[in-house]
């Protein structure tokens, strides 16, 4: 029998990690500007125990709900949305592994874990790889498996002890999730990732030329848990809400601090007219509404997760539905609202906060990278098709090239 991580005491989680977040913002605008990797700030999670937050107290975790993960999440990103994204991998591991029965195998994970190890990411392919092909392949050996192809956008790898990599068994065709171990000469690690957003969150190439896998770390894609779509969009839903929060926390500092004013303007100070106080008003609102959606939507999550340990098939696909459905109409808003924060921004600031020094534009930049994952219109889409036709949102989908 699992043991159920249905929630802690979010002050005493909160008291544990905000300070770690203040000191990881300190250095924020710093790390953005000359590209430095965080790798300092991820060390600073991993010896706080970050990795370990859904991963229930019997088991020496924290033992979070998953509204209470994406919360925190949400906070992290206020403070460096580079972060969350990094750790994206890591935390559908730990859930996957939390949808499994107990084991000694289950407890070895979550053993690294406690040790501060962390999970990267190894899914998807680029080039003149075909739609539902699958070029990284694993083959079995007699002491483990081996493992061969490359990945791109492979998040949070740069940082990580582990690699969840979706790949092709060489002998049945079937589709694997690996974890390989990056501390070997069979896997290479590259930097370079050149979006124009989110450029810290170690998305680059991956290669692996015969990196060795252990027996007992190659999984059957169809055993992954079932809400794993709408978790991995959740991620980046408490992303979002974090960038508005850190435009409302930015728009507000910067008026109060504020001292140039326009002679056609309403106030001796900036923060006194009345102009500017309603742009930074109308901020702040656009990234509570966000905020409310993200945290509303989370509660659909749990009840999947909750409703794994059911008998009901009808309650678990239910509730996989919902879940799917609720992660969907949140994205909608927040890839909208959002980015609509960030370019309202410098409505209620002048031409010298363009300055590349305070990388203000930053926000934008990274709100729409991450609004650019799983395209919000299929997405829109999905929505009425559910809400019109009762059609399932779609869980599981793949990229690649098309026929034409």
């Amino acid at each position: 029998m699992s043991l159920l991580a249905t929630g802690t005491d979010y002050e005493a989680l909160t008291a544990h990690f905000r300070p770690i977040f203040a000191r990881i913002a300190e250095g924020t605008v710093a790390r953005e500007r000359e590209r430095t990797l965080p790798h300092q700030p991820i060390s600073w999670l991993k010896e706080a125990g970050f990795g370990t937050v859904r991963i229930p107290q019997e088991k020496g975790g924290w033992g979070a709900s998953l509204p209470q993960l994406f919360q925190l999440l949400t906070e992290l990103a206020e403070a460096d949305s580079n972060l969350p994204q990094a750790l994206r991998a890591h935390f559908a591991f730990v859930e996957d592994r939390l949808n499994q029965p107990d084991s000694a195998e289950r407890d070895r994970w979550f053993g690294r874990f406690i040790d501060g190890e962390l999970v990267g990411s190894g899914w998807t392919e680029i080039g003149t790889v075909k739609l539902g092909d699958v070029i990284t392949r694993v083959t079995p050996g007699e002491s483990g498996w081996t493992l061969s192809g490359e990945k791109f956008y492979s998040t949070g790898t740069l940082f990580a002890d582990w690699i969840d990599v979706y790949a092709r068994r060489n002998d049945n065709q079937g589709d694997v999730i690996a974890l390989v171990n990056t501390h070997q000469p069979g896997v290479t690690r590259e930097d370079d990732w050149d979006g124009f957003g989110q450029r810290l969150t170690g998305s680059g190439t991956t290669r692996f030329a015969n990196a060795h896998v252990e027996q007992e770390h190659v999984y059957d894609f169809a055993t992954r848990f079932r809400y794993q779509t709408a978790f991995y969009q959740h991620v980046l839903l408490a992303t979002l809400a974090g960038i508005g929060r850190a435009v409302a926390r930015d728009g507000a500092q910067a008026v109060a601090a504020r001292n140039r004013v326009y002679s056609h303007g309403n106030g001796g100070v900036a923060r006194q007219d009345a102009q500017i106080l309603q742009v930074i008003g109308e901020i702040t609102s656009l990234a509570f509404a966000v905020e409310a959606t993200v945290i509303r939507a989370t509660h659909s999550l749990q009840s999947a997760y909750v409703a794994h340990f059911s008998s009901d098939q009808a309650q678990i696909a239910a509730a996989n539905v919902l879940a799917e459905a609720e992660a969907g109409q949140a994205q909608v808003i927040a890839s909208e609202l959002v980015t609509r924060a960030a370019t309202e921004l410098f409505n209620a600031l002048g031409a010298s906060d363009t300055r590349v020094s305070k990388a203000l534009d930053r926000h934008w930049r990274n709100a729409r990278t991450l609004s650019s994952h799983n395209p919000v219109v299929y997405k829109a889409r999905d929505i009425g098709d559910w809400k019109v036709n009762g059609t399932a949102p779609t869980g599981i989908w793949q990229i690649g090239r098309g026929e034409g």
